[in-house]
């Protein structure tokens, strides 16, 4: 497969765009105000325990707490606290901690016993105010904080380092065995006591000076953690992963992407410096892309960016779908559009469920959505039709980087798919919620503003003397109420509440918002008279 990494910087804001075949599949946007967490770490204090929810919130200094979930607690959090100098009173005395230096020697992990989940989960034991120290593992999303971790890891080139965690792993995209044993045999022998890794998938077939830079790098980042950690107070940041296009550089160039073409001198030149270090053999695939032509319309990708911010997304047989993103779930909906006339009506929804399968699955991706996806697949009645249509999309998951569970459709052709969150959909990167319907597309229609200034100036009337007021309105409801002869709607207000009524119209007011000023007060009285 052609894979290809497309980056355009224009002023504070760089587009990360990840092609396969020539059609967009991923897209990342970094922007000063919407900077990337994930795998930040904190030293943070335990604000609140609550066995109830098997969880606990973390102060890291953010307007919301961090939510720890019990089994995201390391296994080998006193060995974290025994860094933090904290006494840790059933430390067992096997364990030789090193020098106070924050070396390669920190700790010598305990042998894991794996224990049922609900035992587990009841040997958790955190108290308000206990310094832990917590990775971001998910971002915010809308009321939501951050999700942290104490497993903490950091991830290289090559190598995933596990502080505390004995253990190695192999990326099981390596299949081959023979490589897959001389990756762990080469990585144990360089590996200090105490710590584990995660072999990764780029480092299939590459050499041993790569790896031990990998790991030099990856130790120097953890003694600096640890050397943070004792001086800060929580809560405190104490490392900062890679912004946005560094990581997408470190994860995801593989032998897989054919070119990385960049549209920014400074960011081709610090790419290409950090390719030099780590993967020397892959420089000649970063070009610099110097057209008069933006980099995106050249290659396409600017129109496909386009159905990010639509609703509907047309398939090349005239049917479509509906993306619907709600805060709990998102839905999509297949429609077979000119599809419907034709004949075989079994053998056409087939045809449009599985192309709409192919192109659900890239939007998916493409949008980054989370949480629980539910799709309404067109009606098909043999359930060998609903498997294929279920096999497809397990097929097109397979390039999906992200945790994901596929369910077979159900008897009404609904799929639900459960997909791994790290971070907001890439719609709030480019959009942010309409200030006057609050992100539901939806605002009262002028006789429901109409009927609450009734209610309004009833409640008014029956607890004021006032007899004179100032109503502030938007222009296009100040229409509405003047729209008429004498007997405006204006006008009917006045008579039928014997208040003077002066009209005033605001373009900043949203047009479903009403203000109500006493001219005997000279203030906004509105907020005393709601119900």
């Amino acid at each position: 497969m052609k894979k290809e990494i497309l980056i355009n910087s224009v002023g504070n804001e760089v587009r990360i765009a990840i092609t396969e075949e020539g059609k967009l599949a991923e897209l990342f946007v970094e922007t000063p105000e919407k900077e990337r967490m994930v795998g930040d770490i904190y030293l943070g204090k335990v604000a609140k325990v609550m066995p109830g929810i098997q969880a606990a919130f973390i102060d890291i200094g953010m307007q919301q707490d961090g939510f720890l979930h019990f089994s995201d607690i390391s296994d080998s959090q006193s060995e974290y606290n025994a860094m933090l100098d904290e006494d840790e009173e059933d430390l067992d005395e096997d364990h030789e901690h090193g020098d106070q230096s924050g070396t390669a020697a920190v700790a010598k992990p305990k042998p894991v016993e794996h224990k049922p989940r609900e035992e587990r989960r009841r040997e958790v034991n955190l108290t308000k105010g206990q310094e832990i120290i917590v990775q971001v593992t998910k971002e915010p999303v809308a009321k939501k904080g951050v999700r942290v971790t104490s497993q903490v890891s950091l991830p290289g080139r090559f190598l995933v380092l596990l502080p505390f965690d004995g253990k190695v792993g192999i990326s099981k995209k390596i299949s081959s065995f023979k490589e897959r044993r001389r990756l762990r045999k080469l990585v144990r022998s360089i590996l200090p006591q105490g710590f584990g890794v995660i072999v990764r998938t780029n480092a299939e077939n590459q050499d041993e000076k790569l790896f031990l830079n990998d790991l030099e790098g990856l130790l120097k980042n953890w003694r600096d953690i640890e050397a943070s950690a004792k001086e800060e107070n929580p809560p405190a940041l104490i490392y900062k992963d890679m912004a946005t296009t560094s990581s997408v550089i470190r994860d995801l160039f593989s032998e897989q992407v054919e070119r990385v073409v960049v549209d920014d001198k400074k960011l081709f030149r610090e790419i290409k410096s950090y390719v030099k270090v780590v993967s020397p053999d892959m420089v000649e695939r970063i070009e610099f892309y110097n057209d008069r032509a933006p980099i995106f319309d050249s290659s396409g990708v600017e129109k496909e960016i386009v159905t990010l911010l639509s609703r509907k997304v047309w398939l090349k047989s005239g049917g479509y779908i509906i993306v619907e993103q709600t805060e709990a779930m998102t839905v999509i909906d297949v429609n077979s559009g000119r599809y419907a006339a034709k004949q075989d009506q079994e053998l056409n929804s087939l045809r449009t469920n599985l192309e709409a399968a192919r192109e659900i699955c890239r939007q998916i991706r493409l949008r980054d959505l989370g949480g629980i996806i539910v799709i309404d697949f067109i009606d098909i009645q043999d359930e060998k039709n609903k498997k294929k249509v279920y096999d497809e999309v397990k097929k097109e998951f397979k390039r999906d980087r992200s945790k994901h569970t596929i369910l077979p459709l159900t008897e009404f052709c609904l799929m639900q798919i459960t997909r791994q969150r790290a971070r907001q959909s890439i719609i709030h990167s480019f959009t942010e919620p309409c200030p006057t319907c609050g992100g539901s597309g939806m605002i009262q229609s002028k006789t429901t503003i109409l009927s609450n200034i009734e209610r309004w100036l009833r409640r008014f009337r029956s607890e004021s003397g006032e007899r004179r007021l100032r109503l502030r309105v938007s222009p296009s409801m100040g229409e509405y109420l003047l729209n008429g002869t004498i007997f405006n709607r204006k006008n009917r207000l006045v008579f039928r509440f014997k208040t003077l009524l002066t009209l005033e119209l605001d373009k900043s007011l949203p047009v479903d918002e009403f203000q109500f000023i006493s001219v005997k007060q000279d203030k906004d009285i509105t907020s005393e008279f709601v119900n």
